[in-house]
C-alpha cells in the first residue's frame, strides 16, 4: 500500500468530514436545502426568542409618551434643585 492509500483508507470511500461537508452544501438536493434553512432558522431563532421572551412590545407612541413622562420628571427635578 502507498501512502495515499492509507491516508484514504483501503476501501474506496476516500475524502471524509470535508468531503461531506462540500456534498450536503453544493448538492441542491431538497432534503440537504431544507435541513440547511432549518440549521440557519434555528441559529437565528433562538437568540432571538431569548431577547425577546418576557419583554412586551411597545410601538413608537408608548415609547415616545414615556420618553416624554421621564424627561418632564427629570427637568422638574432639576429646577426644584436650582431653588
Amino acid at each position: 500500500m502507498s501512502g495515499e492509500d492509507t491516508k484514504k483508507g483501503s476501501n474506496g470511500w476516500g475524502g471524509g468530514f470535508r468531503a461531506k461537508l462540500d456534498h450536503y452544501l453544493y448538492s441542491g438536493e431538497k432534503k440537504h436545502v431544507f435541513a440547511g434553512i432549518a440549521i440557519v432558522g434555528v441559529l437565528f431563532g433562538v437568540p432571538w426568542y431569548l431577547m425577546t421572551r418576557g419583554s412586551k412590545q411597545q410601538s413608537h407612541q408608548d415609547y415616545m409618551e414615556k420618553a416624554d413622562k421621564a424627561r418632564s420628571e427629570r427637568l422638574s427635578a432639576g429646577s426644584s434643585k436650582a431653588r
